[in-house]
């Protein structure tokens, strides 16, 4: 049973998390009235902190950059299910967890509050199971992440192991 759950898990925690990813979509793409309620809420906010526009159509955090960044977190979530690509599940989760994590400081630190669009709380809600669920894929995912992150400081960060470094012809006096 315990298995089970383990093969299975990381694959419907994905596929709910990329659903829900890509469902928020057609209201962030399409400037539906409740993201520019929330959205322009937001840019009133960072206005008062001297920030204006931080959260507009152009700003750094505008609902089209958020979406672009939960567009490509879904993207990595089922394209990670492939065996051979379960790294990328992984930092799927990551940008998932930072989006919501995003999200749900959001709800809770500013004048946005929890009932932003007079739902009951349900955006606010999906934020956090989605914030949680990526949490879990994030332990699930954890060697993969570890992974990741020594194949890219293996890429970026140079050696100073003498025999790793590569070949060079000698220096003409």
């Amino acid at each position: 049973m315990l298995s089970h759950i383990k093969r299975y898990a990381p694959i419907g925690i994905s596929l709910f998390a990329a659903v829900v990813f890509l469902d928020s979509l057609r209201f962030k793409f399409t400037d539906h009235p409740n993201t520019q309620e929330i959205f322009g809420r937001l840019d009133g906010w960072a206005g008062t902190l001297g920030a204006a526009g931080l959260f507009g159509h152009t700003g750094l955090f505008s609902q089209y950059v958020i979406g672009s960044a939960e567009l490509l977190a879904s993207t990595l979530l089922l394209v990670g299910l492939l065996p051979r690509f379960t790294r990328l599940n992984a930092l799927g989760a990551l940008i998932g967890f930072a989006v919501m994590s995003g999200a749900v400081s959001f709800h809770l630190f500013t004048p946005l509050g929890i009932d932003p669009n007079n739902d009951g709380g349900g955006l606010f809600a999906a934020a956090v199971t989605i914030w949680f669920s990526a949490i879990a894929l994030l332990i699930i995912r954890r060697a993969e992440l570890m992974g990741l992150v020594r194949d890219l400081a293996r890429a970026f960060v140079p050696t100073s192991n003498p025999a790793a470094a590569p070949l060079r012809a000698p220096a003409h006096a």
